[in-house]
């Protein structure tokens, strides 16, 4: 019987703003806050050894091959960053600062992307973990299958958070579908201020597709009234995201294919007609009035909805009861919620 459970999610030493990262943290301050007798939670970073990078650099320089191209973060390459906690947005996260565990009061929870290192950190030292799947098109951050196949299979549970993610899985991996476990991200309604005043301005994204977003701002130029201001969000502190949105009417979504962008959740959120990219995990929430969906690339199309949203008032009643809908799916209580079932079924499979 274990006396004490720490759950410790690993994660990437991020410098740039990442939902996943986000999530993460949202996540392990949750069950720190949550005070479940047994349970505690902290968050370990990982970034390259400086070594790893001077031999990359010094392979592309002299052009050296190898027969065999291994792709993909290896364990050997790695070290703790001891020193690291994201600045971008508030977080009271507790940081764990060496690869050292303990088996008996340890859990293990990787991300997807470096799902791979499992083998070598977890299941070769005997300690439970989890796989945390946040991009159901990230599954395969090796092309070692044989190494990615066994971390899948032997972690006690794969948490997804969209039905995108969780079909992404299914097809991935066949054997693990009865593992996999719904859990929630979640957006503080209560970081929203909704009395700030609309303004006829247009905020998105361009970091992810800087080239769709180029094009489309070039093709937007001639067309959109000199009354409406374009606003790139990029880069910025999530409170100075949230204030952005709260001015802007309009919200461009540039997301690849991920699992769930949290962007156009947190736009919609903040009372902005959202039109862009799902990345197809945004599918299960793009709905009108306040989504509007472009298929990928069709920059004209992305062009002629904008110049229609700024000419069209919305249905408010319509508008806000969808609204009311995405904050309580994306509820800090939602995501409470799926986390003590979580920590139950970690209870059950440890002991």
């Amino acid at each position: 019987m274990r006396t004490l459970t720490n759950i410790i999610y690993i994660a990437t030493a991020e410098k740039e703003v990442a939902g996943g990262v986000k999530i993460i943290y949202d996540h392990s301050q949750r069950i720190n806050e949550l005070k479940i007798k047994n349970f505690s939670s902290q968050v370990l970073h990982l970034k390259k050894k400086k070594s790893s990078k001077w031999k990359n650099s010094l392979n592309k320089v002299f052009k050296i091959k190898n027969n065999y191209k291994y792709s993909g973060w290896k364990f050997e390459d790695l070290t703790v960053d001891r020193i690291y906690t994201a600045n971008w947005f508030k977080n009271k996260i507790k940081v764990k600062k060496n690869l050292t565990f303990d088996r008996k009061k340890d859990f293990l929870i990787f991300p997807e992307i470096f799902a791979h290192l499992a083998k070598k950190i977890a299941i070769n030292n005997k300690i439970p973990y989890a796989i945390f799947a946040l991009n159901g098109y990230a599954l395969n951050p090796t092309n070692d299958y044989k190494i990615l196949e066994e971390s899948y299979n032997k972690a006690k549970f794969i948490m997804s958070v969209s039905r995108d993610i969780t079909e992404c899985l299914k097809v991935s991996f066949p054997k693990i579908e009865k593992k996999i476990l719904k859990v929630n991200l979640s957006v503080d309604k209560d970081k929203f201020n909704t009395k700030v005043k609309k303004q006829n301005m247009i905020t998105y994204m361009p970091r992810k597709m800087p080239q769709h977003s180029e094009t489309v701002m070039f093709f937007l130029r001639k067309h959109i009234s000199k009354k409406w201001k374009i606003k790139t969000i990029h880069r910025l502190k999530e409170k100075e995201v949230f204030n952005y949105l709260l001015k802007s009417k309009i919200f461009l979504s540039f997301t690849q294919s991920e699992g769930l962008g949290m962007p156009p959740i947190e736009a919609a959120i903040a009372g902005n007609k959202v039109i862009g990219y799902t990345g197809e995990g945004g599918k299960e929430i793009w709905h009108k009035p306040i989504f509007t969906e472009i298929p990928h690339g069709n920059a004209k199309k992305f062009v002629e909805e904008i110049l229609k949203s700024t000419k069209e008032k919305l249905p408010k009643k319509i508008f806000n009861k969808q609204r009311k809908k995405i904050i309580s799916k994306f509820s800090v209580e939602q995501e409470r919620l799926k986390i003590i079932k979580m920590l139950n079924l970690i209870n059950k499979k440890t002991n």
